[in-house]
């Protein structure tokens, strides 16, 4: 039997259409209209009606108009009527053959794949719903009133504030509150830097790294700005080949994809570079809190807050679904940037500005980072026992931080592989689709495998499924 509420004040249902029009009054038209629903198949049977003081309000009618009209229907078998279970359409009011029919239920999920292995995503099971929920009560009753007002495009001072304190504390960042501006993440910060038109506040051509995401290099492309590709090695990019471009994009602390930090001479001589051509380093600080098995790489921004622009979000380590992200800018791009933003802040909800701003200073975000750090390092290590053991042909790297690992694979098989993978109900990103297309295959044929998506029930048999697609030694 469908279960739903129509134009429920109770419970929120879809919402019935009626036009109460025609001869007789609003009683008469009100019966018209709803066996037409049913007739129609626009009110399957078994849908629940909303009781009468709820229509009766919808509709504008008064509630004796309703219940009458109920009533009618329900003495010509049309509608049901008992006691608790409220007033439904009856199960023999099928429609006529042919008719349109639409039965109020929620519509099937597309099905996914069975193991979610791409890169990117954390463990949306672990997101801490308590400690944001209290998070998010303490700063909604502290408030002021001018919160609930039109936004700063800065975003809201007490986040900045924390994340001045924060970045400084656990990524070396040397900033302060007024440096930096409030987006919802990497993709519209490079939105805001290289935006169409006067507004944008820098210009192409921009160099970044071969291997990279697409989406990014897409969004700059409908921009008007041409990328450059820096070669990749074992150091890093190679910063050395740098010419006449007036930005370049980095992944300093964990090259995306292909994993390790940028050698400390290669971040030295890119600040030179900046600085010798007046210019501007970007750095996606994608996954900066999650490193295994080194020391902390700080960010590129410490060396020179002048020349840097240093972007983060929570989407690796909360959730992408809160879209929030900052900008720690160079004081001479501060106000082009919240020009290109406007005057309104339409972008980051103010309360998720205040709940994330009170989970800082709480405390709270630094004891969930950790407790995901151990997590992730945690399956990290059920990844590369998993492939020791069953294939321990397929080279692993990439993985002394971060949220994914590259397997390198033997020459000719990644697109295989990936096709073998789907098959088999496994999601996951071969490493020529992060090459940029005007670059060399310099590194090989792999898989960039992400181990945080799974939910920890899963992720023994999304292990499994990965090895037995792996081609043979």
């Amino acid at each position: 039997m469908t279960e739903s509420w129509v134009n429920s004040a109770e419970r929120i249902g879809a919402d019935l259409h009626l036009e109460l029009s025609g001869p007789g009054g609003r009683r008469a038209a009100l019966i018209g209209a709803l066996r037409e629903a049913v007739r129609g198949g626009r009110l399957a049977p078994g849908t629940r009606l909303p009781p009468y003081r709820s229509l009766a309000a919808d509709l504008g009618v008064a509630r004796n108009t309703v219940a009458d009209a109920y009533a009618e229907l329900v003495a010509e078998g049309w509608l049901t009527a008992r006691q608790g279970s409220g007033t439904r359409v009856a199960e023999r009011a099928e429609p006529p053959r042919g008719a349109a029919r639409t039965p109020v239920k929620t519509p099937a999920r597309a099905r996914g794949p069975r193991h979610d292995l791409r890169q990117g995503t954390p463990d949306a099971s672990a997101f801490p719903r308590a400690a944001w929920a209290a998070a998010y009560r303490r700063a909604l009753q502290a408030a002021p009133s001018e919160a609930f007002g039109p936004g700063d495009p800065a975003g809201r001072r007490e986040l900045r504030e924390a994340l001045a304190e924060y970045l400084a504390r656990a990524r070396g960042v040397r900033t302060g509150p007024d440096r930096i501006v409030v987006c919802s993440g990497f993709a519209h910060a490079l939105r805001l830097l290289f935006g169409q038109g006067p507004g944008g506040v820098l210009r192409g051509p921009l160099a970044v790294e071969a291997y990279g995401l697409d989406f990014h290099r897409e969004l700059l492309a409908t921009a008007g700005v041409r990328t450059v590709p820096l070669p990749l090695d074992g150091d890093g990019a190679r910063v050395d080949v740098l010419g006449r471009e007036r930005a370049v994009l980095l992944t300093p602390a964990h090259q995306f994809p292909t994993g390790g930090p940028l050698h400390p001479e290669r971040r030295a001589a890119v600040i030179d570079w900046a600085r010798a051509r007046g210019t501007v380093v970007l750095e996606d600080d994608y996954d900066g809190e999650f490193r295994y098995d080194r020391r902390p790489v700080g960010a590129l921004q410490g060396l020179d807050p002048e020349r840097v622009i240093h972007v983060g979000s929570v989407s690796k380590s909360l959730s992408p679904a809160l879209r929030l992200g900052w900008m720690v800018l160079p004081e001479r791009y501060v106000g082009p940037a919240l020009a290109a933003k406007g005057e309104r802040e339409g972008w980051a909800s103010v309360l998720d500005q205040l709940a994330l701003a009170e989970f800082i200073v709480s405390g709270a975000y630094d004891r969930h980072v950790r407790r995901m750090r151990q997590r992730y390092r945690h399956r990290r290590d059920r990844l590369v026992a998993a492939l020791a053991a069953q294939a321990p042909h397929v080279e692993v790297t990439g993985v002394a931080a971060g949220l994914h690992a590259v397997l390198r694979l033997p020459p000719g098989t990644e697109r295989s592989t990936v096709k073998a993978a789907a098959w088999q109900g496994v999601a996951l990103d071969g490493l020529a689709a992060f090459r940029h297309p005007r670059t060399e295959a310099t590194a090989g044929d792999g898989l960039v495998v992400g181990y945080a998506a799974p939910a920890e029930h899963a992720y023994g048999a999304a292990l499994e499924a990965l090895c037995g697609v792996l081609p043979p030694g």
